[in-house]
């Protein structure tokens, strides 16, 4: 998934992994935490349970330089760092009611509480800031769809979505 997304959303490094959100009841089963401890904005580094973690091949822990970034280090591959690290966003009702409730949605569909938290722009952009930024964006990275308040948009389903010109869109964030 980090992978995938770097590639056909972020436009950045394929190894770069992404930030948590997690239930603030759950952070402490997946990161090394104190229970009922907030993190609101993903100003807290925490390390990744030790139950949580891949035990290693030989192969995978001799790995070295990039191919050393590509090995799964946890259940959680997209937000794990090399060294088990992850910056941890706490979600709860009272401050991120509709998050909250997709968040636990999402855990009674698939047993998992955590979605993966990243801003919404493509590398060397500012954030989108308006339902128009976001469009832009949106038809012009390899998104799927885009949820903007109560509306949920297919790529598909769009009318400009063939005549959009993505690869010039793109060419204005090559690669490092």
């Amino acid at each position: 998934m980090q992978s995938v997304m770097n590639r056909k959303i972020k436009f950045r490094e394929s190894f770069r992994p992404f930030a948590p959100s997690v239930l603030k009841e759950k952070a402490n089963t997946f990161f090394e935490i104190d229970s009922g401890l907030e993190s609101p904005y993903m100003l807290l580094v925490a390390d990744i349970q030790s139950d949580c973690r891949s035990t290693l091949s030989d192969q995978d822990a001799a790995c070295e330089g990039l191919e050393k970034l590509k090995v799964c280090r946890s259940e959680l591959p997209a937000i794990t760092h090399v060294d088990y690290s992850a910056r941890v966003q706490t979600v709860d009702a009272d401050r991120h009611k509709k998050y909250y409730k997709l968040l636990k949605m999402f855990e009674e569909q698939t047993g998992c509480p955590v979605l993966i938290n990243t801003s919404f722009n493509v590398r060397g952009e500012p954030v989108v800031c308006t339902p128009e930024d976001a469009y832009h964006c949106f038809l012009g990275t390899h998104m799927d769809v885009l949820v903007v308040e109560n509306f949920v948009l297919f790529k598909e389903e769009q009318p400009d979505a063939d005549t959009h010109i993505r690869d010039e869109y793109l060419a204005d964030f090559p690669l490092d």
